[in-house]
C-alpha cells in the first residue's frame, strides 16, 4: 500500500515551524510495515490544497494529511476535503456536543468559532480526538481513503497509534499485530551498541524481528519491531530477546518505550520516600528543567541553583534534601569549535557522604552542555540504583 503525507500550514511551508509531526508520522508508519511514498508540504491556499488532495487521490492509496482542523479563518482542511469530494459541508451534533461538554468541565464557555470545528465533509467517517477539539475524520478521494490529524503534536500522535494506524493497517489487509520496543541508552555509539547486540538469534536489520537505531545525542535509541499473529505471540517472541539486550546493553540502559531518564529518577526518588536539590553552572538550569515538570515532582525537588562553585554537600545541608546533585564544567579556553571541551565534575550528596566523578567532554559548547546535563542525570540514576558511577562512557576523552 502507498501511503502520503500531507501537511499543511504556511507557518510549515515557509520554515518558520519545523515539521517533527512529519518525522514521527513516517517513523510510526515504517515501524508496522507501511511504506511512505510521498511526503508533501501545502500552505494554507485553496486552490493549492485542492490540488494537492486530488494529485495524492490519484497516485496514493492512502493519505495523511496533517493540519488544518483549527478554528480560524486559515484551517480549511474540511471545507477544500469536502470540496474535492464533491459534498457539502455538514454539522455534526455528536462532536459539537463533546466540544461543549469539554468546555463545560474546564468551566468555560465555547466561542462560536469553534462551532467550525465540528463541520465535516457528508458521509465522512469520524476519527475521534480524545484530548483535543480537533475532530478528526476520513473520506476517499479519486481512489484513496484520506485521514485527517490535528497538526498539535500530542493530539497527532494518540490519534496516529490509536485510530489511524489500526485503519490503515486495515485497509492494507495486514491482519497481523505488530510492537514496537524501544531501549533508551546513554553512553554508548550507534556502531558499539550495534557490536554488543550481535548475534543474538533472529535479531538483525532484516532479521525475523527487526533491529534499528536512532541516535539523538546524547542518547541513543534501540528499536525492536515485530509482527506477529496476537499480542500473546509477540510476548512470547520478544520475551527472550528483550532479556538478552537488557543483559547486553546492561548499565546503559536509562529507559524503556516512553518511559526518560528523569522520568525514572522521579520514580525511583518518589519509591523510597526522598528529595532532591540540584546545582548547575554551565548546564542553565537543563536539569532542573527535566525534572521539576514531571508530575509528582513538587513533593520531591527542593531546590535548583544556577551558580558556579555550588557544592553537593552545601547544596544538600541548606535545602534540607535527602539527595543533592552538583553538575560544574571548566571550560576551554577560545571560541566555539568542533575541539571545544571541557572537564565536567559530578558530585552526589546523601546521608552517606558524597561520591565524584569526572569526564572531560569535547565536541563544542552546545555539545559539552547537553552532554554534561545528561551525564548528570545519568549519574544520579546509577547512584540511586547502586550500579557504578564511574562507568567509562564513549563520548568522553581520559
Amino acid at each position: 500500500m502507498k501511503v502520503e503525507i500531507l501537511c499543511t500550514g504556511d507557518e510549515i511551508l515557509s520554515g518558520k515551524t519545523i515539521n517533527t509531526n512529519y518525522s514521527h508520522m513516517a517513523r510510526r508508519l515504517g515501524d508496522v510495515g507501511l511504506d511512505v511514498v510521498w511526503g508533501t508540504t501545502v500552505g494554507d491556499d485553496r486552490a493549492s490544497l485542492l490540488a494537492a488532495f486530488h494529485q495524492a487521490g490519484a497516485r496514493a492509496d492512502a493519505v495523511i494529511v496533517n493540519g488544518g482542523l483549527g478554528p480560524t479563518v486559515d484551517d480549511l482542511s474540511q471545507e477544500v476535503a469536502a470540496e474535492a469530494n464533491g459534498v457539502p459541508l455538514v454539522l455534526s451534533d455528536y462532536w459539537m456536543q463533546r466540544m461543549t461538554e469539554s468546555y463545560a468541565r474546564r468551566g468555560r464557555v465555547m466561542p462560536a468559532n469553534n462551532r467550525k470545528q465540528a463541520m465535516l465533509p457528508d458521509g465522512a467517517e469520524l476519527i475521534d480526538n480524545p484530548i483535543g477539539t480537533a475532530c478528526g475524520f476520513a473520506v476517499t478521494i479519486g481512489k484513496a481513503r484520506f485521514l485527517f490529524s490535528p497538526g498539535v503534536p500530542r493530539e497527532m500522535r494518540r490519534m496516529l497509534d490509536e485510530q489511524i494506524i489500526p485503519r490503515l493497517l486495515k485497509l492494507s489487509g495486514i491482519a497481523s499485530v505488530t510492537r514496537l520496543k524501544r531501549f533508551h541508552t546513554f553512553g554508548i555509539g550507534e556502531s558499539r551498541a550495534d557490536e554488543m547486540l550481535a548475534g543474538i538469534p533472529g535479531l538483525a536489520i532484516d532479521g525475523d524481528i527487526k533491529l534499528g537505531f536512532q541516535a539523538h545525542y546524547p542518547q541513543l535509541e534501540t528499536k525492536l519491531a515485530v509482527r506477529g499473529a496476537d499480542e500473546t505471540d509477540l510476548d512470547m517472541r520478544l520475551a527472550p530477546i528483550e532479556a538478552e539486550v537488557r543483559k547486553r546493553l546492561g548499565n546503559f540502559i536509562v529507559a524503556e518505550d516512553n518511559e526518560s531518564l528523569e522520568g525514572v529518577i522521579l520514580a525511583e526518588l518518589r519509591a523510597r520516600t526522598l528529595t532532591l536539590a540540584v546545582g548547575e553552572d554551565y548546564t542553565g538550569g537543563n536539569i532542573a528543567a527535566r525534572i521539576a515538570p514531571l508530575v509528582g515532582a513538587e513533593g520531591v525537588f527542593r531546590k535548583g541553583v544556577i551558580a558556579g562553585g555550588t557544592t553537593a554537600a552545601a547544596l544538600r545541608a541548606e535545602s534540607g534534601a535527602s539527595h543533592a546533585l552538583a553538575v560544574a564544567a571548566q571550560l576551554d579556553e577560545g571560541p566555539d569549535r568542533p575541539d571545544f571541551g571541557a572537564t565536567i565534575t559530578i558530585q552526589i550528596a546523601d546521608a552517606k557522604g558524597m561520591v565524584s566523578r569526572t569526564a572531560r567532554l569535547v565536541g563544542g559548547r552546545d555539545w559539552v552542555r547537553v552532554g554534561a546535563a545528561e551525564l548528570g542525570l545519568d549519574c544520579l540514576r546509577r547512584h540511586l540504583l547502586g550500579l557504578p558511577v564511574d562507568e567509562r562512557i564513549d563520548f568522553e576523552r581520559r
